[in-house]
């Protein structure tokens, strides 16, 4: 029997007793749904996940797209998967009912993605890019924009992607030199090209709506002239048909280490004329509008971070239980027969250091799931601010952390299957590959940790940084009422002392140095960050865990909260102590990095 994607009870943890979704159907917005509609979404999900995705990932890991310099050719599997997952409603559950959505909550939606992402790989991304390119011009389109784009992506109809990356440029967004030259008619003409664009061309819908950042004539250098439009594979009618090609061309096909489901393109813009481009809001507020992408964006790579590791932690368990090997040291009988290798203590400590990265990346990414619910949804205008206020101070930890030990969760599953691990006969080595791309994707690790060090912890006079602060000592305040927990609620109340007494310290430290050295060990501050977020989740967990033991639960659920507040000891015993040091090297300002010269390597 194959390993399940995702351990069905943890998924029900998370949403009902750990984050109390049931609790959003008292919103108006969600006044439709129940636990009911909540259980039957994760059902579709999973059911679409397992029948039309799972089937055929081997296979098109093993067999990436290819262009024949005409168009792209992928497996003939995907397309009827992605047509199912479009029929399922998934795609756009939690759009409004106005636009054929389902007006489902965030983190329902985002929990239902667990099971099709860790069936279908990248073969998702279509989809979810879709869905991001909708929201940001819904927010910041005209009710024309609208109409014409936003409803047929909603529909599954149109396919949509973000087009910022250059050949030139890279992660330096303020060097791009795409051009954009207003028309007579109002439009403007792209010229240009563009890199790394996930799912920039294929046959699986009927036309492809580019959000491409490109720069109007004489506009201002640097990242305050960058403009954004919406630039179509296929020109539109004002019947809403199909027109003539844009001058949008496919370059070329990258082959990827993982994610090989969805293209990675070069796209030329204006090899002709010029590709016909329409102006998002203002021009020279491009950036601004494209964050609204990013940002989710960065949330959604995060959980693919998290999914890889739920994936790999749950198909090396299964096979742990399963796999007889060896004997253990106390068992001195050579005709004894082999124990199944979860007995073995170095093979338990894999899988719980799994267990404590996969759940706790899970339930960051949730909580950013509820975030965005609540900034939208809660009752007063202060709750929805704060929410803002939280979500966006740490969205470089939930696209990051995820992303960072999503791969190390991976590498500990190939690790416990052993031989087995590296061969492709088991999925566990595609999971690593997969995983590996997203400390990467949505900007990379380090500039995740600029954003966060630089301009998210003093931004608005530390306001985000000190709300996050006060969300921590909330839990801590509440596990110290548990004898069980004070100690690990004393644990991070130690370690957010440490943070706090950090980036005291790294703010001093601008004014008194070079602040490229300051910065130089942001990642760092980074992880530590993490880390203390992290551990955070865990005590909630706990909490919840240690609430219901006390409860007297039947003997599953007694297993399953025992092994939350193992992993939980596990990563405040294990992994938090860890921070120590990291606060040393921080705090020191230790520029043993940055004083390496580039003739010395």
């Amino acid at each position: 029997m194959p390993a399940p994607l995702i351990n069905d009870r943890d998924l029900e943890f998370m949403l009902y007793e750990l984050f109390d979704a049931e609790g959003l159907t008292q919103r108006p917005r969600y006044s439709d749904h129940s636990r009911e509609t909540f259980d039957a979404t994760l059902k579709t999900a999973k059911t679409v996940a397992e029948k039309h995705f799972l089937p055929w990932r081997h296979k098109a890991d093993q067999s990436q797209p290819t262009f024949d310099g005409e168009k792209v050719q992928m497996i003939p599997e995907i397309k009827p998967a992605i047509d199912a997952l479009i029929e399922s409603g998934l795609t756009s559950a939690t759009a409004d009912y106005e636009q054929g959505g389902m007006q489902l909550p965030k983190i329902v939606s985002n929990a239902a993605d667990f099971y099709l992402v860790a069936a279908g790989g990248g073969a998702t991304a279509y989809t979810s890019l879709t869905h991001t390119n909708a929201n940001l011009i819904e927010a910041h389109g005209t009710a024309e924009q609208i109409e014409q784009w936003v409803l047929p992506m909603r529909e599954g109809r149109y396919a949509g992607t973000m087009a910022m990356t250059e050949p030139g440029a890279g992660s330096g967004i303020a060097d791009l030199t795409t051009t954009a030259v207003k028309n007579n008619e109002g439009n403007y003409r792209i010229t240009g090209n563009k890199i790394f664009i996930s799912g920039g061309d294929h046959e699986l819908n009927e036309n492809i709506v580019h959000l491409v950042l490109a720069r109007v004539k004489g506009a201002p250098k640097g990242v305050k002239g960058i403009s954004l439009f919406i630039v179509p594979k296929y020109l539109v009618n004002n019947d809403g048909s199909l027109g003539e090609r844009n001058d949008v061309t496919l370059a070329g096909l990258f082959h990827k280490m993982g994610g090989r489901s969805s293209t990675s393109t070069a796209l030329n813009f204006g090899e002709r004329d010029g590709a016909i481009g329409y102006l998002v809001g203002e021009e020279n507020k491009g950036l601004s509008y494209m964050f609204h992408m990013m940002n989710e964006a960065r949330v959604m790579v995060g959980s693919f971070g998290a999914i890889g590791a739920m994936a790999g932690y749950q198909y090396s368990l299964d096979y742990a239980k399963e796999r007889p090997q060896g004997r253990l040291l106390s068992e001195k009988d050579p005709f004894s027969p082999p124990v199944n290798i979860i007995e073995h203590p170095d093979v338990r400590r894999m899988l719980l250091a799994q267990k404590a990265y996969a759940e706790g990346a899970f339930s960051l990414c949730l909580l950013g799931s509820q975030l965005t619910d609540d900034e939208k949804t809660a009752e007063t205008e202060e709750e929805r601010q704060a929410a803002h206020q939280l979500l966006d101070f740490l969205t470089p930890i939930i696209k990051s952390w995820p992303a960072e030990y999503g791969p190390k969760a991976n590498y500990l599953a190939i690790q416990v299957l052993g031989g087995h691990g590296y061969i492709d006969e088991h999925p566990v080595e595609m999971f690593y590959r997969d995983n590996r791309l997203n400390p990467i994707h949505e900007g990379t690790t380090g500039i995740q940790s600029l954003d966060l060090l630089g301009r998210k912890v003093p931004m608005n006079n530390f306001s985000g940084y000190k709300a996050c602060f006060n969300e921590i000592q909330k839990t801590i305040e509440i596990a110290r009422q548990e004898e069980s927990l004070r100690h690990y609620a004393d644990a991070l109340s130690e370690a957010l002392a440490t943070l706090k007494k950090t980036t005291d310290s790294v703010m001093a430290s601008t004014q008194s140095m070079n602040i490229d050295a300051a910065f130089s060990n942001s990642v760092k501050y980074l992880e530590f960050f993490g880390h203390v977020i992290i551990a955070w989740l865990w005590l909630k967990q706990g909490i919840v865990a240690d609430k219901a033991l006390a409860s007297n639960p039947l003997e599953a659920d007694e297993q399953f909260y025992r092994g939350k507040l193992q992993a939980m000891q596990y990563f405040f015993n294990i992994e938090l102590p860890e921070t120590k040091h990291w606060a040393r090297i921080i705090a020191d300002s230790d520029t043993t990095s940055y004083d390496m010269q580039a003739e010395w390597f």
